[in-house]
C-alpha cells in the first residue's frame, strides 16, 4: 500500500500541538470540535509513517472534522469523502478562499491564480479558463500537440535500445512542452540547455523541501534566518526570471490583433485595460499566472506518469491487459486519440486507479472560509484555514474496498464497463478545482497509451522487490527513483 504519513501535513509531527480550545464553536453548546483528549505532541511522535496512516488514526480518534495547531495557527482538518464533499461541493462558496503556504505563497505575494483571493482570483481564473479553452484545452488543436509530443517522447525512448534508464527527466520535458506550447507558443528541443535547467528547477521545487515544513510553521522567524529553508524560493526566482525573459521577447513581437498563445492574450488584455486603475491584468499577475500554469502543468502530470509506470513494473499483469486493449481498439498503425478513451474501459480504469493510489497531492492546498460558516453543527469563523485531506478521500474505507490495494477493477462494473467512483478527487473539487483538469486528463491518457502502444515496460530488478512507497511525502508525494527497460513491441 501507500503510506500516508504525518509528513503529508505541512509541518513535521514535532510542531503539532493539541487544540484545547477549538477554532470551531458549536452554535448550540459552545463546545469545541472533538476536543476530548486532543492530539498531543507525544501522540504525534508515536505515529508510524506506514499504514494505518496517522491521519486515519487521528480520524478514528477525533472523527472526520477536528482542529489542530500548526505552529501558532489553528486549522480545521477534514477527513473522509463525506466531510470533504460537504465542504468543497455542498458549501462551495463558503470554502472557496485560499490560505497561504508560506514556503510557496511568499513567491507569489497574492498574485497569479492559485494563491489569489477575491476579485483578483475570480477575474484571473475566468480569463485562464477561457484562454486555455480557446487554445484547445479539450479541443482538437491541443490534442494534436500532445500526439506530436508523445511521438517525440517515443523517439527519445527508442534511443535507450532496451538499456535500463531513469525516465524522470524525459517525462518531465515531454509534459512541460505541452504547457510551453500553450503559454509560450512553441515547444523546446529536449537538449535545449535552458529548457533542461528550467525543468530541473521545477522538479526540485515540486514536493517542497523538508526544511520548508518548519518554515511553513514559523515563517516570521525563519524568513529572517538564512539556511536550506530558503532554497525553494531561490528556485522560484530562477523560474520567474525565465518567464520574464520570455514575456519581454513576446512583447517585442506582439500583434494585438492576432495573439498566438496565453502570454500574448494576457498582454492584449493588459493593453485593453491600461486605463483602468483597478485592473487585475498587470505584469506581476501575468508572470505569476504563467508560473502557476507552468508549475501545475508540468510536475503533477509527469509525477503521475512516473508513478503509473512504476506501478506497471510492479504489476505486469495490469500492463498485459492494457496492451491487449490497445491492440484491439487502436492497433499499431495509428496514434491514440482522446476519443479512444471511451472504448478502453480497462485502460481508463487503470489511469483512474493510478491517480487514486499515487495520491500525489495528499492534502490539497489550504482553503479558508470566506465568511462565518456553519458546518456540521459548528460555527467556523471567517478566515479560518481548512485542510481537506485528499488522501483520506482516496483511501476512505467507507468508499473503497481494500483502499491500500492497487485494483483497477474498482473502476469497472460487472460488465467490464467503466464505473465512476465518487471518492476520486485528484483535481480537488468545488470552486478551487484544478482549472487544467481537462488538459491533464487528455495528457495522461495520450502519453500513457502512446508509450504502451510502442513498448513493453520491464524492470531490471524483480518486481516483488520494487517499492511503491513515496520517496518524498509532504505537500506533494514523489515516487522513488527507479530504472526502466523498454522493449519495442
Amino acid at each position: 500500500g501507500t503510506p500516508q504519513g504525518m509528513s503529508t501535513l505541512p509541518c513535521r509531527s514535532s510542531v503539532w500541538r493539541s487544540s484545547h480550545r477549538s477554532i470551531c464553536r458549536s452554535s448550540r453548546t459552545g463546545d469545541g470540535v472533538n476536543t476530548a483528549k486532543p492530539p498531543t505532541l507525544m501522540d504525534a511522535q508515536k505515529l508510524s509513517p506506514l499504514p494505518p496512516s496517522p491521519s486515519a488514526q487521528l480520524q478514528d480518534t477525533y472523527g472526520p472534522v477536528f482542529t489542530v495547531n500548526l505552529g501558532s495557527r489553528r486549522v480545521v482538518v477534514l477527513c473522509g469523502y463525506q466531510a470533504v464533499k460537504e465542504a468543497l461541493v455542498d458549501q462551495a462558496e463558503e470554502f472557496s478562499g485560499r490560505g497561504d503556504i508560506p514556503a510557496f505563497s511568499k513567491d507569489f505575494n497574492g498574485h497569479g491564480v492559485v494563491f489569489a483571493n477575491g476579485e483578483r482570483w475570480r477575474q484571473l481564473r475566468r480569463f485562464s479558463l477561457t484562454t486555455l479553452r480557446n487554445f484547445g484545452m479539450g479541443k482538437r488543436s491541443i490534442e494534436e500537440r500532445i500526439q506530436e509530443e508523445a511521438q517525440c517522447l517515443v523517439e527519445e525512448f527508442q534511443k535507450t535500445q532496451g538499456a535500463p534508464f531513469d525516465p524522470i527527466f524525459n517525462l518531465s520535458r515531454a509534459v512541460s512542452n505541452i504547457i510551453c506550447s500553450i503559454v509560450f507558443g512553441n515547444r523546446f528541443d529536449y537538449e535545449d540547455e535552458k529548457f533542461i535547467a528550467l525543468n530541473k528547477l521545477i522538479f526540485k521545487r515540486f514536493p517542497g523541501f523538508p526544511s520548508a515544513q518548519l518554515y511553513n510553521t514559523f515563517p516570521g522567524i525563519l524568513e529572517k534566518i538564512p539556511g536550506p529553508h530558503q532554497t525553494g524560493s531561490k528556485c522560484s526566482q530562477e523560474i520567474i526570471s525565465f518567464i520574464l525573459e520570455r514575456i519581454k521577447l513576446q512583447q517585442a513581437t506582439l500583434d494585438l490583433n492576432a495573439p498566438q498563445n496565453f502570454i500574448d492574450c494576457f498582454l492584449v488584455k493588459m493593453e485593453q485595460e491600461k486605463q483602468n486603475p483597478a485592473t487585475e491584468f498587470s505584469l506581476e499577475n501575468l508572470v505569476m499566472a504563467t508560473f502557476n500554469l507552468f508549475f501545475a502543468g508540468t510536475e503533477t502530470i509527469s509525477t503521475t506518469l512516473r508513478y503509473g509506470f512504476l506501478i506497471l513494473l510492479k504489476y505486469p499483469q495490469v500492463q498485459e491487459k492494457i496492451h491487449q486493449e490497445i491492440d484491439v481498439v487502436i492497433g499499431r498503425d495509428r496514434a491514440p486519440t482522446a476519443e479512444d478513451r471511451g472504448r478502453m474501459p480497462y485502460t481508463d480504469a487503470t489511469l483512474h486507479e493510478i491517480q487514486r493510489f499515487s495520491d500525489i497531492l495528499p492534502m490539497s492546498l489550504p482553503h479558508t472560509v470566506t465568511r462565518d460558516t456553519r458546518f456540521r453543527g459548528y460555527l467556523i469563523p471567517q478566515g479560518t484555514y481548512v485542510y481537506p485531506l485528499l488522501s483520506t478521500v482516496h483511501f476512505d474505507p467507507e468508499e473503497h474496498k481494500d483502499p491500500e490495494t492497487f485494483a483497477p477493477e474498482r473502476f469497472l462494473n460487472e460488465n467490464g464497463s467503466f464505473r465512476k467512483q465518487n471518492a476520486f478527487l485528484p483535481f480537488s473539487a468545488g470552486k478551487r478545482v484544478c482549472l487544467g483538469e481537462g488538459l491533464a486528463r487528455m495528457e495522461l491518457f495520450l502519453f500513457f497509451t502512446t508509450i504502451l502502444q510502442h513498448f513493453t515496460l520491464s524492470s531490471p530488478v524483480d518486481p516483488q522487490q520494487l517499492s511503491l512507497a513515496p520517496e518524498v511525502s509532504n505537500l506533494g508525494k514523489v515516487p522513488p527513483r527507479y530504472q526502466l527497460c523498454l522493449r519495442q513491441r
